[in-house]
Parts: C-alpha cells; structure tokens; sequence
C-alpha cells in the first residue's frame, strides 16, 4: 500500500515558486521541522524547501493499516511532491533532494524508480543497506513492548556526536522529544520498511550526481556505508564531518546547508579535506584536550569563524611543506608577542614544546622579541611563558 506522507514548507509563509523545489527527508524518530529548520534557514534564500514526516512522525498522525515497502514509502512521498510541482506550474518536473538516515534510503529509491525526476542528491548518514534483519526485529520487541520511549536514552547516545547536548541542549531536546511523541506502531513499521530494504547490487544503476555525507561519530551509519554509495553510483563523491553521529543536519546546520547549497548549485564550499587536514594538526600540536573543549564551547554565534581558523590556518598553512612545524612555532610566538595576544601566546608556548622548542629555545627567541618588539612586550611574554612552563613542570 501507499502510506500517506505529510509536508512541511520550511521556506516561510511566501511561496517562492521562483526558486527550485529541494525536498528534505527525516531520520526515523525525527520531525521534519526538528531535524532540518535549523539548516534550512540557511537554504531559503536560493531553495523553496519542504521536508517531510514519516507516517507517525511529527505532523503526520496516518498510520496505514498495512505494511509497506521503500517502494511503497517513496511512492507516497513522490505523490506529495508532484502535487507541489503542478502548484509551482512545472508538473512532472524535476526537484533537489536530500535526506538523512532513512530519509537517504528513500531518496535511493526514488532515483532508482525514477531516475529523471531527481537531479541532485545529498545522501547523509544513511546506506544502501542499514542495519541487519535481526538488529531491527529486537527494535520492533523493545518498541511494541514498552513505546518508543524505550528508545530516547539510547538515541541520545547514537544521534549526536561529542559534546553536542551540552552545547545545544534545546535542539537535542526537541529532537529527542519528537522520537518520544512518534506513534509506536508507525515506528514499528518503518523498522520494518529498513528491514527490508537493500539496493546495494542496483547502486550502479543510479546516474544522478550523490554527494554522500558521513558523520566520522557515526556509530549506526558509518562511514563506510557512505562510501558504499559514493563508489557504487556513476557520479558519487564522499564527505565525512569530523565529530558528527547521525544527525547531520541538526548537528551542523550551517555546514550540511554548505554542502548541499554546492552539490546542487555549484557554489564553493570550504575544502573538506583542508578542514580535515587542519583538524588533525590542530590535535596533534594543541592536544586532544585543548581541541575537545574548544569545540565544546563552540556555539552557533561561533561555529564557522572556528571552521574557518582550522581549514585555513591548521588546514592550509601549518600543513604547508615549506617550513617545519618548530620554525612555525618561533614564528608564530614571535607574532603573538609583538601584536599583544597574550591568550593565544600561552597556548602556543605549550605548542611550542609539542613542536619540540626547548625552554632554553623559548627563552632565546624572548629575549630576541625583546629587542624588536619592545621591552614592556617581551616582559609580559616572560611571564606568560614562565607560568606556562611551571603548569608543565618545567
């Protein structure tokens, strides 16, 4: 049977049949508006976006009668698509999609069963396949037996990457409540749907361009499962977000709208893998704990001047070839010395030993600083340093 899928258009109380039709699809237990208002607020100016709700999800209360299949489910969603289609004037058109989780694998479907109507597709956290028969029946016991609200703790652990309920408790909030409000049955039957569900011998007949979206925390989805797609279609490429889990789109709005505003536009995204790159040497010269309460002090006010600084700081220039990383440590405090960053120097005097300064070697470049950047600067940098290198022990 066709369930019955309800949309929500995200875009606001205008139309905008002046823009092109991207659709947004949930993860199981998700609302289509707590899972993607955050980044479609970044999309509205150059989409109209819809996303939709599972039956028994969010807005949608239809709870079929019968069981159905991810034919079925993508049919039902293509019927509410092309409904907004014809009210746009372009019926039988094409549209942008994208999806998370099982919101992925119905977007799978949909260019399988009709390939022309997709022109883009942005796949996060999902898979040709997820999950295993057996994994989903347990699923359907806990559920049947005790409602969906057996499943918050554990989905709290699985949706969100390190830190992310401490910094965005509202939005983890809401989200979880969504999963709690979700009709037991109608979970059910969509375990039932992923269950079933495997295309992973059809991904070569898939010709629309799929940017494939991994979070490199996500447990239920992994990054292989991504890759999968990305090398299984004609025309796939591979993302992974360092510190996200399943929920991409709540847990890095900003930066999945980025994406998807590129792989459907073409507009310039920050490099992925300078982004990638810088993280790992911002942990390796700053250390684990420095980076890890960083990002856990991130907020959205903070988060792309943060992305910024390691894609092309870390990401760009202290991976350049041309100078060692100690010769970019002396530099770098020579810098921080001269222009007063007196925060900033205290972290790179820890830096600088990780990068293999002596003390003897910090205290020679101070004295130099002394003599070009000014007495009263190389004084207050002595201190710094000083108390810096006595929290070390040194």
């Amino acid at each position: 049977m066709i369930p019955a899928i309800t949309a929500a258009r995200l875009t606001g109380a205008r139309h905008r049949a002046e823009l092109p039709l991207l659709v947004l699809g949930p993860s199981l237990g998700t609302s289509a508006t707590a899972l993607w208002s955050a980044c479609a607020a970044h999309l509205t100016d150059v989409f109209d976006v819809v996303a939709w709700d599972l039956p028994g999800h969010g807005h949608n209360r239809s709870i079929p009668d019968e069981a159905y299949t991810m034919e079925e489910l993508a049919g039902g969603l293509l019927e509410v698509v092309d409904t907004l289609l014809a009210e746009r004037g372009e019926t039988g058109g094409s549209f942008a999609y994208a999806g998370d989780s099982v919101g992925g694998a119905v977007g799978l479907q949909l260019m399988l069963d009709v390939p022309d109507r997709v022109g883009s597709a942005v796949l996060l956290c999902t898979g040709a396949r997820i999950g295993e028969p057996e994994m989903w029946s347990d699923r359907i016991g806990q559920v049947s037996s005790s409602g969906t609200s057996v499943m918050v703790s554990p989905s709290a652990g699985r949706w969100f990457g390190p830190g992310f309920l401490d910094r965005e408790p509202e939005r983890g909030s809401t989200l979880l409540h969504a999963l709690q409000e979700a009709d037991d049955e109608a979970y059910c039957q969509v375990c039932r749907v992923l269950s079933g569900f495997d295309v992973r011998d059809r991904l070569s007949e898939i010709g629309t361009p799929v940017l494939a979206v991994a979070g490199a925390a996500d447990v239920a989805t992994p990054t292989e499962r991504l890759r999968e797609i990305a090398d299984g279609v004609k025309d796939g490429r591979l993302v992974e977000l360092d510190g996200v889990a399943h929920l991409a789109p709540a847990e890095v709005p900003e930066l999945v709208a980025r994406l998807i505003r590129s792989h459907v536009l073409g507009e310039q995204e920050p490099s992925t893998a300078s982004y990638d790159a810088g993280m790992a040497v911002r942990r390796e010269v700053l250390g684990d704990d420095h980076v890890d309460r960083a990002d856990a002090a991130t907020t959205e006010f903070t988060r792309e001047f943060q992305e910024l600084i390691t894609t092309y700081a870390w990401g760009t220039i202290w991976t350049r070839p041309g100078l060692d990383r100690r010769s970019r440590s002396l530099i770098t405090l020579t810098a921080l010395v001269a222009q007063g960053h007196h925060e900033e120097l205290a972290m790179h005097v820890r830096a600088a030993r990780t990068n293999g300064l002596s003390v003897d070697e910090i205290k020679e470049l101070l004295l130099q600083t002394a003599i070009y950047c000014g007495v009263p600067a190389a004084n207050t940098a002595f201190r710094i340093a000083q108390q810096v290198l006595a929290e070390e022990g040194e």
